[in-house]
């Protein structure tokens, strides 16, 4: 439930205009009471409105970006400036800014979170992901505050907007190629075992495999971040192997990159040794050496209808809950 006004004077013994002109660090209130009442602030977690005074009963327009982990970190990925871009050309249209949740750490994010929910700093949140058991995701739906998924949520799918690709499809789609082309050991290395869209994908690759009759065997599945650097780990862990595998799917161009980068210091040659098939269509795969083979899930596309649905629900309280799914094609 949220904190108010009430109760915070309530706790701190003082009028709720007391409390307001502590927030407006009104001179008329002395050191000694300011100290108390933001005590009590602090301990009930009351973040202020700061967008009261203008606003008075309107709705914030301004929507928040939550990142699956620091800023700093997610932007070396290409796929976030790029969701980013069509989120921000729908809300340009709009008249609506963004704000991007900050932090280091998932508990420095999480409280970013519930200060600009409780503070109504913004009108909604898009989170630029999904995975089992978010704390964010789980309080946003408690808190009944308006918020749209980029990917499938993990549970209520029914109470819960989402915007994603069919995962499961395209990757069996992916392993339907590689199996035509006559591979029979094909790996995979996606994002967390957390995350929504590496389980689907996973999961499309592995019926492939299993409807051909071919063994994935436990050591050809590899989880890591969404890094370059995560491809060349798993590049030498896998051509390590005793029987290493012939073609690798990677759940993200910048993992694909690092096992190209990685096959080619080992002397692989891509596509004749080794096939590599990665997903996203970002920049960075088409003036790759060779140009990886990837799966474009129309990345703008993704952003920009989420943001299309997170306005209707902040504009309209009866919007239900959507799925939409973004076409996605094999290049």
């Amino acid at each position: 439930m949220t904190v108010t006004i009430k109760d915070v004077a309530k706790k701190a013994n003082v009028a709720p205009s007391t409390v307001s002109r502590v927030i407006a660090d009104n001179p008329s209130i002395s050191e000694k009471t300011k100290r108390r009442v933001r005590k009590v602030m602090s301990e009930l977690g009351y973040h202020p409105n700061l967008n009261a005074r203008n606003l008075a009963n309107q709705t914030t327009k301004t929507l928040g970006l939550v990142m699956p982990s620091s800023a700093s970190k997610a932007f070396q990925n290409p796929f976030f400036p790029e969701v980013i871009r069509g989120i921000s050309s729908f809300a340009h249209v709009e008249g609506y800014a963004l704000y991007m949740s900050t932090g280091e750490t998932e508990d420095e994010i999480f409280n970013g979170v519930v200060k600009m929910v409780q503070g109504r700093q913004i009108g909604g949140i898009i989170l630029l992901y999904s995975r089992e058991n978010d704390r964010i995701i789980q309080y946003l739906h408690k808190q009944n505050f308006p918020f749209v998924l980029i990917g499938k949520p993990y549970d209520r799918k029914d109470e819960i907007t989402y915007v994603d690709n069919d995962n499961y499809t395209a990757a069996r789609e992916v392993a339907e190629y590689l199996i035509s082309l006559g591979h029979k050991q094909i790996a995979f290395i996606g994002g967390g075992s957390d995350l929504l869209v590496t389980r689907d994908r996973l999961a499309g690759m592995s019926d492939a495999l299993k409807l051909a009759d071919i063994v994935l065997p436990k050591e050809y599945i590899l989880h890591f971040d969404f890094s370059r650097e995560s491809g060349q780990q798993a590049v030498e862990e896998l051509m390590g192997l005793q029987q290493p595998p012939t073609a690798i799917v990677a759940t993200d161009d910048l993992i694909g990159l690092g096992v190209l980068s990685a096959l080619s210091k080992k002397g692989f040659v891509v596509p004749k040794d080794v096939s590599i098939i990665s997903f996203n269509n970002a920049l960075l795969s088409e003036i790759a050496s060779p140009p990886l083979s990837t799966v474009d899930v129309n990345i703008y596309q993704l952003g920009y209808e989420a943001a299309k649905a997170l306005v209707d629900k902040v504009e309209n309280a009866e919007s239900t809950a959507k799925c939409i799914i973004i076409p996605h094609k094999l290049l």
